[in-house]
């Protein structure tokens, strides 16, 4: 039997999934790590922290599976994507906290240079909207410090997004590398060219020197070294999270689309090697790639999804555990009016309101808990619909042909509650695989395609199973009102 690491670095934890070349988990670990808030809108990791707790669940998983790493045949890597790095070549280590993609202290530098009239070319360029969320104008706010401008300009800093690090760091310092999906997500990466682009580098005034190479998301990126697992292990694919879930859900076809509930909500859309421009809000992106043949995607991305969750969890007390908010909201028949939009960091595609803020609107006397925690997986399902019109507008343009299903993921895709309202909402079918970690089963695919476990991705579409499908039942009347409802919260959360 083949057997494949899956290092899954997110947002609020790191987890390790050993996988059977079947894809069928084996054993797994999972450790959360430190969230720190300096200031607010401000959000940091511990690279270090990162890189331990990411070690150590690693460690754990081959433990649990009574595997030794001799046994694993390749380590295949995802992660959370747009958060920033930068660190010392010379001592490997992080001059600065993580700057999580969540963090929105260059929205100031995001706003001149809309000011200025960069979005078109930077747009045409990357696919990306100019915004906090995405790499560049992190590095660019680090550079702002004297000492660290310094060290960029004498070549001795090195930028990465985590899994440039997570590579830095199990290969002892040897490789500097990324892939191409995680390249496309810092707003310096031409997609169309498939290299970093000059002009934008000059933008933003990163020296090139800090960039790691990139390669195709199914390659040798390293190896890891013996010291770390007990023995040396090739490092065979590398893909950010959402792009590593969608070859998961084995959508390699142009048209198929999947949507991942997490922290936030991320919903691609393959569009095969045609990069296909969204006129409706949407950004465009490099999937995974395989070899050298680029593949494309088009994305919308929801800030706040499973996150709301956590905050009426730890900010509230609403409960005790994140799974018990189903019960809680199945304990009333509807929300009772109330509408949530949580954008505690803005609203993200197709709205892009940088300065929103989160609402709560219709409370009346008779509002409960209940309804509030109902109405907060509600906002999951809204924030996605308007994702799936606006990737349905732009099919309608390009002559694309309509989505038949939405294939879905993530942690809250097994609360039921949400999966058919998002059902109902859609009105397509919703389907949900057996296995709901595709995002640690794409890295493991992308690895197992690597090292020539699989011989090609046909291999890997046979192995897809569904556990339920969801069905529409709401009439679409009924859904027409309650999207204008949501409509209407959104209009006022986006009040300046």
């Amino acid at each position: 039997m083949n057997y494949i690491l899956a290092l899954d670095q997110g947002t609020s934890s790191s987890r390790a999934i050993v996988f059977d070349q079947s894809g069928q988990v084996i054993s797994s670990a999972q450790l959360e790590f430190s969230q720190i808030y300096p200031q607010s809108g401000w959000v940091e990791h511990d690279p270090l922290e990162i890189w331990r707790s990411q070690l150590h669940t690693a460690q754990q998983a081959l433990k649990k599976a009574h595997l030794s790493a001799a046994q694993i045949q390749a380590i295949g890597i995802t992660n959370q994507r747009e958060t920033t790095v930068l660190w010392d070549r010379r001592t490997g280590q992080p001059v600065y906290n993580a700057i999580v993609w969540q963090d929105r202290r260059s929205e100031p530098l995001c706003a001149q240079l809309r000011d200025q009239g960069h979005e078109t070319v930077i747009f045409e360029k990357t696919g990306l909207r100019i915004d906090a969320y995405f790499s560049a104008t992190k590095i660019a706010w680090l550079l702002q410090q004297p000492a660290l401008r310094q060290l960029a300009e004498e070549g001795h800093l090195a930028f990465g997004t985590v899994d440039t690090w997570l590579l830095w760091q199990l290969s002892n310092g040897q490789v500097h590398c990324t892939d191409t999906s995680n390249a496309s997500r810092t707003l310096l990466y031409n997609i169309h060219t498939q290299q970093w682009d000059d002009e934008l580098l000059a933008l933003f005034d990163i020296p090139a020197n800090l960039l790691p190479q990139v390669q195709p998301s199914s390659s040798l990126f390293a190896e890891a070294n013996a010291e770390h697992l007990g023995h040396a292990v090739p490092i065979y694919g590398v893909a950010g999270d959402q792009q590593s879930a969608l070859f998961g859900q084995a959508c390699f076809k142009a048209g198929m689309a999947k949507n991942t509930y997490g922290t936030g909500c991320f919903m691609l859309m393959h569009t095969g090697s045609t990069i296909e421009q969204s006129q409706n809000g949407l950004i465009s992106t490099c999937a995974a790639q395989i070899d050298s043949a680029p593949a494309y995607a088009l994305e919308g991305s929801v800030f706040v999804a499973g996150a709301v969750v956590q905050w009426l969890r730890d900010g509230l007390d609403a409960f005790t555990h994140s799974a018990e908010i189903e019960q809680l909201a199945l304990s009333v028949p509807d929300a009772g009016g109330v509408m949530f939009v949580p954008a505690f960091t803005g609203l993200g595609a197709p709205y892009w309101q940088a300065n929103a803020r989160g609402t709560i609107t219709g409370l009346s006397r008779g509002t409960t808990m209940a309804h509030i925690a109902r109405a907060a997986l509600e906002s999951i399902a809204f924030q996605s619909s308007a994702l799936l019109e606006a990737m349905a507008k732009d099919a309608a343009q390009t002559g694309a042909p309509a989505l038949s299903e939405l294939r879905v993921d993530g942690g809250a895709s097994q609360n039921n509650l949400l999966m058919q309202f998002q059902a109902d909402l859609l009105g397509l079918p919703v389907v949900r695989p057996t296995l709901i970690e595709t995002t640690a089963l794409g890295a493991a695919y992308l690895a197992g395609l690597g090292c020539g476990i699989y011989a090609d991705p046909s291999e890997i579409e046979a192995l897809w199973r569904v556990d339920r499908v969801f069905e529409p039942q709401l009439s679409r009347d009924v859904v027409a009102e309650r999207l204008a409802q949501w409509q209407k919260a959104i209009r006022q959360t986006c009040v300046e």
